[in-house]
């Protein structure tokens, strides 16, 4: 399978389970490669979101905190920047200064963006380093890894984010 089918299968195998839920930009109208890739998960385990990426992720540990598991999907990986607040600051962190009280489970979806057939700017396509001490970060850069780690977050007792490479699309 290719890589865009694997990353379809595991989308598909997360709508499946009871307690998944997705958020974002895109997630219910198409408007890049990644909605595609939902096309076998029901619309209503989907909430559109508009580009508001802190208010998104703040949503995604609220949600995890109230039972659910949220498949948090950040379109470019240059936007999730913006987010860095809740990233580093409650997501990575509130297990630690809640001294193990709230432990919030996210799957963080983030796609370094696409520079063939044609190169969209510096700002759509950036991959950038994340230093987080509790969230476990995955790059997906082989088709085979997909849904094995897309299986292994969801089982997890904590966050993970997990970075797609578009040109592999």
């Amino acid at each position: 399978m290719s890589y865009f089918d694997e990353l379809t299968k595991s989308m598909g195998w997360l709508g499946e389970q009871p307690n998944t839920i997705f958020l974002g930009q895109s997630v219910r109208y198409s408007g890049n490669a990644l909605f595609k890739t939902l096309k076998d998960v029901l619309m209503e385990k989907r909430i559109e979101l508009p580009v508001a990426e802190e208010m998104q992720l703040g949503m995604s540990i609220g949600l995890s905190l109230a039972g659910r598991i949220p498949i948090s999907i950040f379109p470019r990986m240059n936007f999730l920047m913006c987010a860095m607040n809740q990233l580093v600051n409650h997501l990575d962190k509130l297990e630690i200064y809640s001294d193990g009280e709230f432990i919030p489970k996210v799957i963080v979806r983030v796609c370094v963006g696409r520079t063939k057939p044609m190169y969209p700017g510096v700002q759509h396509c950036g991959e950038y380093p994340l230093f987080l001490e509790n969230t476990k970060i995955v790059r997906l850069e082989e088709e085979t890894d997909i849904l094995p780690a897309y299986q292994e977050a969801y089982h997890s007792k904590r966050s993970t984010v997990l970075i797609e490479y578009g040109d592999l699309y």
